[in-house]
């Protein structure tokens, strides 16, 4: 079975299920390897010094130990029966996607706005987003969840994927590890600036391609659903690099252009006021439709993806077949 049909089968698995309360799932093991090995660091190792040497331990430690393990257990089940091994693949590489938690989690701000009840919309983002939500107004609302929903299209769907295809799920889980770290410890405040640095380069790195490769992407399924695909181009060019981060602002500046809107401005984190660049012009206020414009473009553009795996597989194919 093709690395490219067990994608395609692990991407409608998550589509289906998604990732259920009651399933034991990968990152919330990672999560309590990373908070026990940042703890066992503190404890050995105090001046910025170390703590800069010990942060290149926690990649190496966490992404080598779930790509190992996903390996062993892989070649285990193989040498058990080839059709297990297949099986655990597609589950595993389901476990790094997350395209129906992240539609029901945009879904669910949408729902509290359309009702008109901006305090239960104002938790349903407080969900998802770091940033104080207590007294955002509905474009605000709907501004913090359009960024989500966008940045996640690339860490929660295209790069799991796109490491999937270049070696199977060991890889994309090593990349989720990678993506959990710098979650965890990728903050560039007192606590983490020497610990996490190692884990927060490592996943701008990570998302290096894969992002760049959204925008492009997200850009042909703009002029699909009749949006602005001239204009996020423009807009990729002009702001995707006025993000601080290296990465997300170009899925966020790519949907920003498509739908006519304005990102970035003053977030809000734990009382401290910050400013993020804008992404995209103001064309128009935004408006709750804006989420179910992103998370449809969001399906578009990971279903192009998978869809470009099956072709390229095919293409392989059909070349060996003629030769």
């Amino acid at each position: 079975m093709t690395v490219s049909l067990i994608i395609l089968a692990a991407y409608l698995l998550d589509r289906l299920i998604g990732d259920p309360r009651w399933l034991p799932h990968p990152v919330i093991g990672m999560g309590y390897v990373i908070s026990a090995l940042e703890k066992a660091i503190r404890r050995q190792v105090s001046s910025d010094r170390g703590l800069k040497r010990a942060g290149l331990l926690l990649p190496l430690i966490v992404a080598g130990g779930a790509f190992a393990l996903a390996w062993a257990l892989l070649r285990l089940l193989a040498w058990v029966h080839p059709w297990l091994s297949v099986g655990a693949e597609i589950i595993l590489i389901a476990t790094t996607i997350a395209s129906k938690g992240l539609k029901e989690a945009g879904m669910a701000v949408y729902r509290e706005l359309q009702a008109g009840n901006l305090p239960a919309a104002r938790r349903e983002l407080g969900m998802i987003v770091g940033r104080d939500t207590q007294q955002l107004d509905e474009p605000e609302i709907v501004r913090g969840t359009v960024e989500t929903v966008a940045e996640n299209i690339v860490d929660a769907i295209i790069s799991p994927l796109f490491y999937a295809l270049i070696g199977g799920a060991p890889l994309a889980l090593a990349y989720r590890a990678v993506n959990t770290l710098d979650s965890m410890v990728g903050y560039k405040n007192e606590k983490y600036l020497h610990l996490g640095w190692a884990s927060a380069r490592l996943d701008d790195v990570a998302n290096y391609i894969p992002a760049r490769l959204t925008a492009v992407m997200l850009m042909v399924a703009a002029w699909m659903h009749r949006h602005d695909a001239a204009r996020s181009w423009s807009t990729v060019k002009r702001d995707a690099r006025l993000h601080p981060s290296p990465n997300s602002g170009f899925p966020e500046s790519a949907v920003a252009g498509a739908l006519g809107i304005r990102l970035g401005g003053f977030n809000v984190y734990h009382g401290v006021r910050s400013f993020r660049a804008y992404m995209g012009d103001r064309i128009r206020p935004m408006e709750s439709e804006d989420i179910r414009h992103t998370i449809r473009l969001m399906f578009t553009v990971s279903s192009m993806f998978v869809g470009l795996c099956l072709l390229g597989a095919a293409g392989c194919f059909a070349l060996k077949w003629t030769q």
